[in-house]
């Protein structure tokens, strides 16, 4: 808890928060976003269920307008889910364990001017950034589902 009140204190939150707001005309090539044709919490819902489906675990769901208000700040509808296949991230962390920073995956939705969107990084991005270059098949594995059950979280 002191962790959240020093993070609330030193303005990163709010540097957190301005970055989760970027709509997605203005994001970069490290992140994939999306515009969902649902809410932030059905947007949420849909993908948890997809993942689940896939037999894929939900290690967290982290509400950060809940987490803002409790500070006594406000955050348009924000919400993150973690989640993780060992199976595809085990062998990750073999080649560099480095990459285990950004295991499991998250994906993250939110509400800006009007829309919702849903945003995660791209597993080029991973294997770029820890230069991961034995593993074409697991990246892979992992765009295609993500960019199915990501699809599938933002469609009606």
């Amino acid at each position: 808890m002191a962790f959240m009140t020093n993070l609330f204190r030193s303005g990163l939150f709010a540097a957190a928060a301005a970055v989760a707001l970027i709509p997605a005309a203005r994001a970069d090539d490290h992140m994939v976003v999306k515009e969902s044709e649902r809410g932030v919490i059905e947007t949420i819902d849909t993908l948890q269920a997809a993942l689940e489906e896939k037999g894929i675990s939900i290690v967290a769901r982290v509400d950060h307008q809940a987490n803002a208000k409790k500070a006594g700040l406000d955050l348009p509808p924000t919400l993150l889910l973690i989640f993780g296949n060992p199976k595809l991230g085990t062998p990750l962390m073999l080649s560099n364990r480095q990459v285990g920073v950004d295991l499991p995956m998250k994906a993250l939705a939110w509400e800006a001017d009007g829309k919702v969107y849903l945003g995660y990084t791209h597993p080029e991005q991973l294997k770029e950034r820890y230069d991961i270059d034995d593993k074409d098949e697991v990246f892979g594995k992992m765009t295609k589902a993500l960019d199915g059950m990501t699809d599938k979280a933002t469609k009606k």
